[in-house]
Protein backbone atom coordinates (compact mmCIF):
# COMPACT_ATOMS: atom_id res chain seq x y z
CA UNK A 1 0.00 0.00 0.00
CA UNK A 2 1.27 2.89 -0.99
CA UNK A 3 1.02 6.31 0.68
CA UNK A 4 -3.01 7.41 -1.10
CA UNK A 5 -4.89 3.84 -0.41
CA UNK A 6 -5.16 2.85 3.67
CA UNK A 7 -6.66 -0.52 4.20
CA UNK A 8 -10.16 0.93 3.07
CA UNK A 9 -9.72 2.89 -0.10
CA UNK A 10 -9.18 6.56 0.13
CA UNK A 11 -9.92 8.62 2.85
CA UNK A 12 -9.63 12.40 4.80
CA UNK A 13 -11.33 15.53 5.61
CA UNK A 14 -13.38 16.59 1.98
CA UNK A 15 -11.34 19.61 0.26
CA UNK A 16 -7.94 19.08 1.92
CA UNK A 17 -5.44 16.59 0.00
CA UNK A 18 -5.98 13.84 -0.79
CA UNK A 19 -9.64 14.37 -1.12
CA UNK A 20 -9.66 17.59 -3.04
CA UNK A 21 -10.84 17.61 -6.11
CA UNK A 22 -7.76 17.80 -7.99
CA UNK A 23 -6.82 14.68 -6.99
CA UNK A 24 -10.03 13.03 -7.45
CA UNK A 25 -10.53 13.90 -10.71
CA UNK A 26 -6.32 12.04 -11.16
CA UNK A 27 -8.07 8.97 -9.10
CA UNK A 28 -11.42 8.34 -11.07
CA UNK A 29 -8.70 9.30 -14.75
CA UNK A 30 -6.31 6.51 -13.15
CA UNK A 31 -9.23 3.83 -12.29
CA UNK A 32 -10.92 4.16 -15.80
CA UNK A 33 -7.44 3.31 -17.42
CA UNK A 34 -6.78 0.06 -14.94
CA UNK A 35 -10.29 -0.81 -15.90
CA UNK A 36 -9.63 0.00 -19.76
CA UNK A 37 -6.84 -2.66 -19.87
CA UNK A 38 -8.94 -5.84 -19.14
CA UNK A 39 -10.79 -6.02 -22.78
CA UNK A 40 -10.81 -3.80 -26.13
CA UNK A 41 -14.71 -2.54 -25.51
CA UNK A 42 -16.90 -0.01 -24.39
CA UNK A 43 -16.24 0.41 -20.27
CA UNK A 44 -18.54 1.68 -17.57
CA UNK A 45 -17.65 2.39 -13.96
CA UNK A 46 -20.90 2.69 -11.30
CA UNK A 47 -20.76 5.50 -8.93
CA UNK A 48 -22.58 5.32 -5.17
CA UNK A 49 -22.34 7.66 -2.40
CA UNK A 50 -23.83 8.32 0.92
CA UNK A 51 -25.42 11.14 1.67
CA UNK A 52 -22.14 13.61 3.00
CA UNK A 53 -22.46 16.96 1.79
CA UNK A 54 -19.57 16.57 0.05
CA UNK A 55 -20.49 13.75 -2.21
CA UNK A 56 -21.74 16.25 -4.89
CA UNK A 57 -18.09 17.40 -5.27
CA UNK A 58 -16.67 14.38 -5.22
CA UNK A 59 -19.08 12.57 -7.68
CA UNK A 60 -18.47 15.41 -9.87
CA UNK A 61 -14.86 15.36 -9.72
CA UNK A 62 -15.05 11.03 -10.35
CA UNK A 63 -17.28 12.05 -13.18
CA UNK A 64 -15.30 14.19 -14.77
CA UNK A 65 -12.07 12.20 -14.42
CA UNK A 66 -13.94 8.78 -15.89
CA UNK A 67 -15.34 10.35 -18.86
CA UNK A 68 -11.85 11.83 -19.36
CA UNK A 69 -10.76 8.35 -20.02
CA UNK A 70 -12.85 7.72 -22.27
CA UNK A 71 -14.82 5.54 -19.86
CA UNK A 72 -18.94 5.70 -19.15
CA UNK A 73 -20.18 6.15 -15.75
CA UNK A 74 -23.65 4.63 -14.11
CA UNK A 75 -24.91 7.32 -11.42
CA UNK A 76 -27.11 5.68 -8.78
CA UNK A 77 -26.63 8.51 -6.11
CA UNK A 78 -27.19 7.49 -2.35
CA UNK A 79 -26.67 3.96 -1.79
CA UNK A 80 -25.83 1.81 0.73
CA UNK A 81 -21.62 0.41 0.12
CA UNK A 82 -22.68 -3.20 -0.03
CA UNK A 83 -25.44 -1.93 -2.64
CA UNK A 84 -22.52 -0.40 -4.66
CA UNK A 85 -20.72 -3.87 -4.90
CA UNK A 86 -23.55 -5.46 -5.79
CA UNK A 87 -25.28 -3.07 -8.97
CA UNK A 88 -21.12 -3.16 -9.89
CA UNK A 89 -21.19 -7.15 -10.47
CA UNK A 90 -25.07 -6.77 -11.68
CA UNK A 91 -24.49 -4.59 -14.55
CA UNK A 92 -21.45 -6.37 -15.53
CA UNK A 93 -19.80 -2.92 -15.07
CA UNK A 94 -15.83 -2.39 -14.52
CA UNK A 95 -15.80 -1.25 -11.26
CA UNK A 96 -17.97 0.29 -8.84
CA UNK A 97 -16.36 3.76 -7.15
CA UNK A 98 -18.16 4.22 -3.46
CA UNK A 99 -18.15 7.63 -1.96
CA UNK A 100 -18.26 7.71 1.51
CA UNK A 101 -16.23 7.71 4.90
CA UNK A 102 -18.06 4.92 6.95
CA UNK A 103 -18.61 5.76 10.13
CA UNK A 104 -16.48 8.60 10.27
CA UNK A 105 -18.19 12.35 10.89
CA UNK A 106 -19.82 13.91 8.26
CA UNK A 107 -17.06 16.71 6.99
CA UNK A 108 -14.68 13.90 6.22
CA UNK A 109 -14.90 11.95 3.26
CA UNK A 110 -13.72 9.04 0.97
CA UNK A 111 -13.45 6.49 -1.79
CA UNK A 112 -13.58 2.59 -2.36
CA UNK A 113 -13.06 0.94 -5.19
CA UNK A 114 -15.10 -2.48 -5.91
CA UNK A 115 -13.77 -4.56 -8.91
CA UNK A 116 -16.16 -5.91 -11.76
CA UNK A 117 -17.08 -9.49 -9.64
CA UNK A 118 -18.23 -7.11 -6.13
CA UNK A 119 -15.06 -7.65 -4.53
CA UNK A 120 -12.66 -4.78 -3.34
CA UNK A 121 -10.06 -3.86 -5.58
CA UNK A 122 -6.88 -6.02 -5.12
CA UNK A 123 -3.93 -4.28 -3.85
CA UNK A 124 -1.70 -4.57 -7.36
CA UNK A 125 -4.65 -2.47 -8.79
CA UNK A 126 -4.31 0.15 -6.12
CA UNK A 127 -0.58 0.19 -6.62
CA UNK A 128 -1.11 0.91 -10.02
CA UNK A 129 -3.67 4.01 -9.66
CA UNK A 130 -1.53 5.38 -7.26
CA UNK A 131 1.40 5.03 -9.42
CA UNK A 132 0.07 6.68 -12.53
CA UNK A 133 -1.34 9.51 -10.38
CA UNK A 134 1.90 9.75 -8.37
CA UNK A 135 4.03 9.62 -11.80
CA UNK A 136 2.39 12.09 -13.60
CA UNK A 137 2.06 9.51 -16.27
CA UNK A 138 -1.98 9.70 -16.58
CA UNK A 139 -1.94 13.01 -17.17
CA UNK A 140 -0.31 12.45 -20.98
CA UNK A 141 -3.32 10.19 -21.65
CA UNK A 142 -6.08 11.64 -23.42
CA UNK A 143 -8.90 10.00 -25.55
CA UNK A 144 -10.63 12.36 -27.76
CA UNK A 145 -13.92 12.95 -30.16
CA UNK A 146 -16.33 10.71 -29.44
CA UNK A 147 -14.16 8.23 -27.47
CA UNK A 148 -14.70 10.84 -24.86
CA UNK A 149 -17.31 9.21 -21.57
CA UNK A 150 -20.67 9.93 -20.89
CA UNK A 151 -22.20 10.04 -17.27
CA UNK A 152 -26.37 8.27 -17.16
CA UNK A 153 -28.06 7.90 -13.70
CA UNK A 154 -29.41 4.43 -12.87
CA UNK A 155 -32.76 4.74 -11.79
CA UNK A 156 -33.79 1.46 -11.01
CA UNK A 157 -30.23 0.76 -9.06
CA UNK A 158 -32.41 0.63 -5.64
CA UNK A 159 -35.16 -1.53 -6.93
CA UNK A 160 -32.51 -4.24 -7.74
CA UNK A 161 -30.64 -3.67 -4.67
CA UNK A 162 -34.23 -4.41 -2.40
CA UNK A 163 -34.72 -7.79 -4.14
CA UNK A 164 -31.44 -9.05 -4.13
CA UNK A 165 -31.24 -8.23 -0.06
CA UNK A 166 -35.14 -9.50 0.38
CA UNK A 167 -33.53 -12.99 -1.30
CA UNK A 168 -31.57 -13.30 1.11
CA UNK A 169 -34.46 -14.01 3.63
CA UNK A 170 -35.55 -17.32 3.97
CA UNK A 171 -38.76 -18.31 2.08
CA UNK A 172 -39.55 -20.27 5.21
CA UNK A 173 -39.69 -17.59 6.94
CA UNK A 174 -42.02 -13.82 7.71
CA UNK A 175 -41.65 -10.64 9.65
CA UNK A 176 -45.33 -10.75 9.84
CA UNK A 177 -46.49 -8.87 13.29
CA UNK A 178 -42.88 -8.26 14.29
CA UNK A 179 -42.14 -4.69 15.31
CA UNK A 180 -38.64 -3.34 14.12
CA UNK A 181 -36.93 0.01 14.77
CA UNK A 182 -34.02 1.06 12.43
CA UNK A 183 -31.88 3.54 13.03
CA UNK A 184 -30.47 4.64 9.78
CA UNK A 185 -27.65 6.82 11.12
CA UNK A 186 -28.85 9.61 8.44
CA UNK A 187 -26.60 7.83 6.30
CA UNK A 188 -26.70 5.62 2.82
CA UNK A 189 -29.43 3.07 4.25
CA UNK A 190 -32.16 6.18 4.78
CA UNK A 191 -34.56 5.12 2.02
CA UNK A 192 -34.07 1.02 1.33
CA UNK A 193 -33.65 0.18 5.01
CA UNK A 194 -37.50 0.80 5.58
CA UNK A 195 -38.55 -0.39 2.53
CA UNK A 196 -37.39 -3.64 2.83
CA UNK A 197 -38.08 -4.61 5.73
CA UNK A 198 -41.65 -3.32 5.90
CA UNK A 199 -42.15 -5.32 2.17
CA UNK A 200 -40.99 -8.59 4.20
CA UNK A 201 -44.36 -8.04 6.59
CA UNK A 202 -42.80 -5.88 9.61
CA UNK A 203 -43.54 -2.87 11.76
CA UNK A 204 -41.14 -0.68 10.93
CA UNK A 205 -40.46 2.60 12.98
CA UNK A 206 -37.51 4.38 11.38
CA UNK A 207 -35.22 6.58 13.32
CA UNK A 208 -32.70 9.47 12.08
CA UNK A 209 -33.78 8.75 7.89
CA UNK A 210 -33.77 12.11 7.21
CA UNK A 211 -30.15 13.21 6.21
CA UNK A 212 -29.39 16.97 5.58
CA UNK A 213 -25.99 16.34 4.47
CA UNK A 214 -23.93 17.14 7.75
CA UNK A 215 -26.01 14.99 10.02
CA UNK A 216 -24.98 11.76 9.02
CA UNK A 217 -23.47 9.54 12.28
CA UNK A 218 -24.13 12.59 14.60
CA UNK A 219 -25.28 10.80 17.84
CA UNK A 220 -26.97 7.95 15.58
CA UNK A 221 -26.16 4.85 13.84
CA UNK A 222 -24.15 2.17 15.05
CA UNK A 223 -21.48 3.74 17.30
CA UNK A 224 -24.49 5.64 19.02
CA UNK A 225 -27.32 3.25 19.80
CA UNK A 226 -28.60 4.95 23.02
CA UNK A 227 -31.25 7.01 21.13
CA UNK A 228 -32.32 3.38 19.52
CA UNK A 229 -32.60 1.72 22.81
CA UNK A 230 -34.63 4.31 24.56
CA UNK A 231 -36.99 3.91 21.32
CA UNK A 232 -37.02 0.20 21.25
CA UNK A 233 -38.13 0.19 25.14
CA UNK A 234 -40.96 3.15 24.44
CA UNK A 235 -42.39 1.24 21.50
CA UNK A 236 -41.97 -2.24 22.70
CA UNK A 237 -39.91 -2.90 19.38
CA UNK A 238 -38.99 -6.96 19.59
CA UNK A 239 -35.69 -5.86 18.07
CA UNK A 240 -33.78 -2.25 17.20
CA UNK A 241 -31.23 -2.72 14.15
CA UNK A 242 -28.50 0.28 13.75
CA UNK A 243 -26.53 0.74 10.78
CA UNK A 244 -23.08 2.54 10.19
CA UNK A 245 -23.25 5.81 7.90
CA UNK A 246 -22.19 3.68 4.26
CA UNK A 247 -24.52 0.90 5.64
CA UNK A 248 -22.30 -2.13 5.46
CA UNK A 249 -22.19 -2.56 9.77
CA UNK A 250 -25.07 -3.41 11.91
CA UNK A 251 -25.32 -3.33 15.40
CA UNK A 252 -28.41 -4.96 17.15
CA UNK A 253 -30.62 -4.06 20.11
CA UNK A 254 -32.76 -5.86 22.17
CA UNK A 255 -36.02 -5.88 23.15
CA UNK A 256 -34.95 -4.99 26.45
CA UNK A 257 -32.91 -2.03 25.50
CA UNK A 258 -29.33 -3.70 25.39
CA UNK A 259 -26.90 -3.45 22.98
CA UNK A 260 -26.39 -6.32 21.30
CA UNK A 261 -22.36 -6.51 19.77
CA UNK A 262 -20.83 -8.21 16.38
CA UNK A 263 -19.69 -10.99 18.52
CA UNK A 264 -22.97 -12.20 19.52
CA UNK A 265 -24.55 -11.77 15.60
CA UNK A 266 -21.76 -13.75 14.61
CA UNK A 267 -22.31 -16.12 17.28
CA UNK A 268 -25.67 -16.32 17.14
CA UNK A 269 -26.13 -16.56 13.36
CA UNK A 270 -23.28 -19.39 13.30
CA UNK A 271 -25.44 -21.52 15.92
CA UNK A 272 -28.45 -21.11 13.09
CA UNK A 273 -26.82 -21.45 10.13
CA UNK A 274 -24.59 -24.99 11.32
CA UNK A 275 -28.08 -26.47 12.25
CA UNK A 276 -29.51 -25.60 9.08
CA UNK A 277 -26.93 -27.14 7.16
CA UNK A 278 -24.88 -23.90 5.86
CA UNK A 279 -21.84 -23.05 7.53
CA UNK A 280 -19.22 -24.29 5.11
CA UNK A 281 -16.11 -26.31 6.62
CA UNK A 282 -17.86 -25.69 10.27
CA UNK A 283 -15.74 -22.62 10.46
CA UNK A 284 -16.20 -18.99 11.37
CA UNK A 285 -13.70 -16.33 10.79
CA UNK A 286 -13.34 -13.58 12.99
CA UNK A 287 -10.26 -10.70 14.30
CA UNK A 288 -8.26 -10.87 17.11
CA UNK A 289 -10.41 -7.82 18.77
CA UNK A 290 -13.14 -10.30 18.97
CA UNK A 291 -14.26 -10.74 22.66
CA UNK A 292 -12.36 -13.96 24.56
CA UNK A 293 -16.37 -14.96 25.48
CA UNK A 294 -17.01 -15.14 21.48
CA UNK A 295 -14.28 -17.97 21.72
CA UNK A 296 -15.47 -19.57 25.05
CA UNK A 297 -18.97 -19.46 22.74
CA UNK A 298 -17.98 -21.27 19.78
CA UNK A 299 -15.92 -23.90 21.60
CA UNK A 300 -19.55 -25.01 23.09
CA UNK A 301 -21.05 -24.79 19.78
CA UNK A 302 -18.44 -27.50 18.21
CA UNK A 303 -18.06 -24.74 15.44
CA UNK A 304 -13.99 -24.04 14.79
CA UNK A 305 -13.02 -20.59 14.56
CA UNK A 306 -10.22 -18.82 12.53
CA UNK A 307 -8.26 -15.27 13.71
CA UNK A 308 -7.84 -12.66 11.31
CA UNK A 309 -5.89 -9.38 11.78
CA UNK A 310 -8.18 -5.76 12.08
CA UNK A 311 -9.66 -5.42 8.50
CA UNK A 312 -12.74 -6.60 7.00
CA UNK A 313 -10.32 -7.23 3.68
CA UNK A 314 -8.37 -9.34 5.84
CA UNK A 315 -11.25 -11.37 7.70
CA UNK A 316 -12.54 -11.96 3.36
CA UNK A 317 -8.92 -12.98 2.69
CA UNK A 318 -8.96 -15.73 5.23
CA UNK A 319 -12.47 -17.03 4.24
CA UNK A 320 -11.50 -17.29 0.74
CA UNK A 321 -8.48 -19.09 1.79
CA UNK A 322 -10.32 -21.45 4.43
CA UNK A 323 -13.62 -21.41 2.35
CA UNK A 324 -15.80 -20.25 5.25
CA UNK A 325 -19.14 -18.71 4.55
CA UNK A 326 -19.07 -16.49 7.86
CA UNK A 327 -16.52 -14.16 9.19
CA UNK A 328 -16.71 -10.56 10.87
CA UNK A 329 -15.39 -8.01 13.52
CA UNK A 330 -17.12 -7.21 16.88
CA UNK A 331 -18.00 -3.49 15.32
CA UNK A 332 -20.73 -5.37 13.32
CA UNK A 333 -18.80 -5.42 9.82
CA UNK A 334 -20.14 -9.34 8.89
CA UNK A 335 -19.72 -10.74 5.77
CA UNK A 336 -21.73 -14.00 4.45
CA UNK A 337 -19.91 -15.38 1.79
CA UNK A 338 -23.12 -17.07 0.72
CA UNK A 339 -24.92 -14.15 0.26
CA UNK A 340 -22.71 -11.40 -0.84
CA UNK A 341 -19.22 -10.63 -1.76
CA UNK A 342 -18.93 -7.75 1.37
CA UNK A 343 -20.10 -6.81 4.66
CA UNK A 344 -23.73 -6.09 4.09
CA UNK A 345 -25.80 -4.45 7.23
CA UNK A 346 -29.07 -4.94 5.87
CA UNK A 347 -28.12 -8.48 5.26
CA UNK A 348 -26.82 -9.15 8.28
CA UNK A 349 -30.03 -7.80 9.86
CA UNK A 350 -32.12 -9.91 7.83
CA UNK A 351 -30.14 -12.79 9.08
CA UNK A 352 -30.34 -11.81 12.56
CA UNK A 353 -33.49 -12.00 12.35
CA UNK A 354 -34.22 -15.20 10.42
CA UNK A 355 -32.81 -16.86 13.78
CA UNK A 356 -34.79 -15.32 15.61
CA UNK A 357 -38.13 -16.46 13.36
CA UNK A 358 -36.17 -19.85 13.24
CA UNK A 359 -35.98 -20.44 16.79
CA UNK A 360 -38.85 -18.94 17.71
CA UNK A 361 -37.03 -16.83 20.47
CA UNK A 362 -36.32 -13.43 21.50
CA UNK A 363 -33.19 -11.50 20.86
CA UNK A 364 -32.62 -11.20 24.37
CA UNK A 365 -32.51 -15.40 24.74
CA UNK A 366 -30.82 -15.91 21.39
CA UNK A 367 -27.94 -13.73 22.94
CA UNK A 368 -27.34 -15.70 25.68
CA UNK A 369 -25.28 -18.24 23.45
CA UNK A 370 -22.48 -16.21 24.57
CA UNK A 371 -21.56 -13.86 27.94
CA UNK A 372 -18.79 -11.07 27.37
CA UNK A 373 -15.48 -11.53 29.65
CA UNK A 374 -14.98 -8.40 31.10
CA UNK A 375 -11.96 -6.19 29.32
CA UNK A 376 -9.99 -3.58 29.72
CA UNK A 377 -7.94 -1.66 27.07
CA UNK A 378 -5.73 1.22 27.82
CA UNK A 379 -4.23 3.39 24.82
CA UNK A 380 -0.50 4.50 25.35
CA UNK A 381 0.96 7.39 23.56
CA UNK A 382 4.44 6.31 21.97
CA UNK A 383 7.38 7.82 20.67
CA UNK A 384 8.31 4.97 18.08
CA UNK A 385 7.21 1.56 17.40
CA UNK A 386 9.81 -0.88 18.37
CA UNK A 387 8.97 -4.57 17.33
CA UNK A 388 6.86 -5.42 20.69
CA UNK A 389 8.61 -9.02 20.61
CA UNK A 390 11.60 -7.79 21.11
CA UNK A 391 11.22 -5.65 24.20
CA UNK A 392 12.63 -8.87 26.81
CA UNK A 393 10.89 -6.73 30.03
CA UNK A 394 7.37 -6.92 28.18
CA UNK A 395 7.35 -9.87 27.39
CA UNK A 396 8.00 -11.50 30.73
CA UNK A 397 4.90 -9.37 31.59
CA UNK A 398 2.56 -10.78 29.22
CA UNK A 399 3.82 -14.35 30.38
CA UNK A 400 3.48 -13.82 34.02
CA UNK A 401 0.18 -11.86 33.01
CA UNK A 402 -1.25 -15.11 30.78
CA UNK A 403 0.01 -17.51 33.86
CA UNK A 404 -2.57 -15.61 36.31
CA UNK A 405 -5.25 -15.91 33.64
CA UNK A 406 -4.56 -19.83 32.46
CA UNK A 407 -7.02 -20.30 29.89
CA UNK A 408 -9.69 -18.13 31.05
CA UNK A 409 -8.68 -14.40 29.54
CA UNK A 410 -6.25 -13.46 27.34
CA UNK A 411 -3.84 -10.59 26.35
CA UNK A 412 -3.32 -8.28 23.17
CA UNK A 413 -0.65 -5.85 23.02
CA UNK A 414 -0.96 -4.00 19.50
CA UNK A 415 0.29 -0.67 17.52
CA UNK A 416 -2.32 1.82 16.04
CA UNK A 417 -1.66 1.25 12.63
CA UNK A 418 -3.24 5.10 11.94
CA UNK A 419 -1.89 6.89 15.83
CA UNK A 420 1.52 7.27 17.79
CA UNK A 421 -0.64 4.60 20.11
CA UNK A 422 0.32 1.20 21.99
CA UNK A 423 -3.12 -1.02 22.83
CA UNK A 424 -3.24 -2.42 25.60
CA UNK A 425 -6.16 -5.09 26.14
CA UNK A 426 -6.76 -7.52 28.44
CA UNK A 427 -9.78 -10.00 29.23
CA UNK A 428 -10.10 -12.23 32.13
CA UNK A 429 -12.39 -13.80 34.35
CA UNK A 430 -13.34 -10.95 36.55
CA UNK A 431 -12.92 -7.20 35.88
CA UNK A 432 -10.93 -6.64 39.11
CA UNK A 433 -8.50 -8.96 37.58
CA UNK A 434 -8.58 -7.46 34.47
CA UNK A 435 -8.10 -4.00 35.07
CA UNK A 436 -5.13 -5.01 37.54
CA UNK A 437 -3.43 -6.78 34.31
CA UNK A 438 -4.14 -4.23 32.15
CA UNK A 439 -2.87 -1.19 34.32
CA UNK A 440 0.56 -3.26 34.87
CA UNK A 441 1.22 -4.43 31.71
CA UNK A 442 0.63 -0.46 29.95
CA UNK A 443 2.81 0.91 32.97
CA UNK A 444 5.14 -1.69 31.31
CA UNK A 445 4.70 -0.22 27.71
CA UNK A 446 5.41 3.29 29.32
CA UNK A 447 8.59 2.37 30.79
CA UNK A 448 9.82 0.65 27.71
CA UNK A 449 8.64 2.54 24.85
CA UNK A 450 6.27 5.52 26.37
Amino acid sequence: MGQLFGTDGVRGIANIAPMTAETILEIGRATAHVCKQHEDRRHRIVIGKDTRVSGYMVENALTAGICSMGVDVLLVGPMPTPGIAFITSNMRADAGMVISASHNPYQDNGIKIFSRDGFKLPDADEDEIEELITTGKIRDIRPTADEIGKAKRIDDAIGRYIVFCKNTFPDDLSLEGMKIVLDCANGATYKVAPIIFSELGADVIAIHDDPNGTNINKNCGSQHTESLQAKVVKVGASIGLAFDGDGDRLIAVDEKGREITGDHIMAICGKMYKERGWLKNNLVISTVMSNFGFNIALEKLGIKQGVSTVGDRYVLEMMQKKNAVLGGEESGHIIYLNHHTTGDGIISALQLLSSMQFYKKSLSALAKVMKLSPQKMINVTVKNKPPLEEIPELQAAIKEAESELKDKGRVLIRYSGTQAMCRVMVEGPTQELTDQLCFSLSNTVKKAIG
